[in-house]
């Protein structure tokens, strides 16, 4: 068993200013069912938000059945050092899980991989290539686990999808629509805080750029993207509304171009019933695959929430068969308790973290995802302009 850090008390990691429990939290007291975790221990950066946690800790204990032992670390003061000096107290074998604001991770995650712990990084893994390629340098040389949590690598959905486009069955992929937005809540009351230093690309975008490279094996080569700045900005909030982006991709042996069509925004109303709606589709030169990832079949109707779409698929709780605890599942647990897997399998020797390259989102398998955020951002900035994935530090040396 291996003791597990969480930086971060946020939304995902334990449903913070919600009445839900987050993924994170849940998904390690089910790896505590399950002999994977031990020791909890769970860094914040205030007192009130350590209580927060504390509260869906002690509801959560309840309701899995389960008590693992959770250690609490206030992080008083900003950067490396501050982090690093908690780190040192927690034994070892570790793991770390880095659920931070986008504009941070590259600090994080950092000081995570000098105290040389195997992490987990929600998306995106950095906000730039030079970034990304620095973390990869210091994972490799420290020779510890790096990966990203796209958790939609494991969504049934998903897989399925790459099952028929490895199968041959559309023939050669021509190009995909991804259509991908969530609640004004978001940006505006949730993430109040960091929105304005991301974009809804770069926070929600990424997951299927991530999946197009991950299902095809693609190459970005350019990218094109335009956006507008209407109600946030007028709520006081420097970012975009929607950004749509277009990408071309190299497929692999010799198959010629694709391209893909990104519609993003995280203005939809508070009232929609669901907090994501998403769509992919993928269009090939014999068929097609199309997923409306939203509609999954369940749908709740109650006086209080009105009209609520259910994913079963993400994380939630069933019921186990003593009809008295609850067990967490899903393809977002599952995405952490691989992880969790990994790590344990790496620390005991029975693999090394290199055989996990091709079969897992690691961070170097995050530097693709990392190029088209990067191009993405430079071509708003340059009024929907091309920019070259392959030339980025170029491109960045211009501005």
């Amino acid at each position: 068993m291996v003791n597990v850090v969480v930086v971060g008390t946020g939304i995902y990691v334990c449903g913070r200013g919600t009445d839900t429990y987050g993924t994170v939290l849940p998904a390690l007291f089910e790896a505590h069912k399950m002999s994977l975790g031990k020791d909890i221990h769970v860094v914040g950066r205030s007192n009130e938000s350590l209580k927060s946690f504390s509260e869906k800790e002690k509801a959560l204990k309840r309701i899995m059945g389960v008590s693992p032992h959770v250690s609490l670390h206030l992080q008083e003061k900003e950067g490396e050092a501050a982090l690093l000096e908690i780190l040192r107290k927690i034994p070892r074998p570790v793991v770390a899980i880095v659920v931070v604001p986008d504009h941070v991770h590259f600090e994080v995650v950092s000081s995570v991989i000098e105290k040389g712990m195997h992490v987990l990084v929600v998306k995106p893994l950095a906000q730039t290539v030079k970034e990304v390629e620095c973390l990869i340098s210091m994972q490799e040389e420290a020779g510890i686990y790096g990966a990203v949590e796209f958790h939609k690598r494991f969504d049934r959905s998903n897989l399925k999808m790459k099952e028929i486009v490895d199968s041959g069955k559309i023939g050669t992929p021509l190009y995909s629509v991804v259509e991908y937005s969530q609640k004004k809540i978001i940006p505006e009351e949730i993430f109040a805080k960091w929105s304005s230093k991301t974009n809804v690309f770069s926070y929600l975008g990424v997951h299927y750029v991530d999946m197009i490279y991950f299902v095809t094996r693609a190459e970005p080569v350019r990218v094109a993207a335009t956006g507008q700045k209407k109600w946030l900005r007028a709520k006081g909030i420097d970012t975009y509304d929607s950004i749509q982006a277009m990408v071309e991709w190299e497929l692999p042996e010799n198959k010629g171009r694709m391209t893909s069509i990104f519609l993003t925004n995280w203005i939809d109303p508070n009232c929609m019933s669901a907090m994501s709606d998403q769509k992919i589709k993928i269009i090939g030169t014999k068929g097609r695959y199309e997923a409306d990832q939203k509609h999954r079949g369940i749908q709740v109707i109650t006086d209080e929430n009105g009209i609520m779409d259910i994913n079963p698929d993400f994380s939630e709780f069933y019921l186990d068969p003593d009809g008295k605890t609850m067990s967490f599942k899903g393809y977002g647990p599952e995405s952490i308790i691989q992880f969790i897997k990994d790590a344990r399998a790496i620390e005991s020797g029975e693999i090394s973290w290199r055989q996990l390259a091709g079969m897992r989102p690691t961070f170097r398998e995050a530097l693709v995802s990392t190029q088209v955020i990067e191009a993405v951002s430079l071509s708003l900035k340059r009024e929907g302009a091309w920019v070259n994935t392959s030339s980025i530090h170029k491109e960045r040396q211009r501005e």
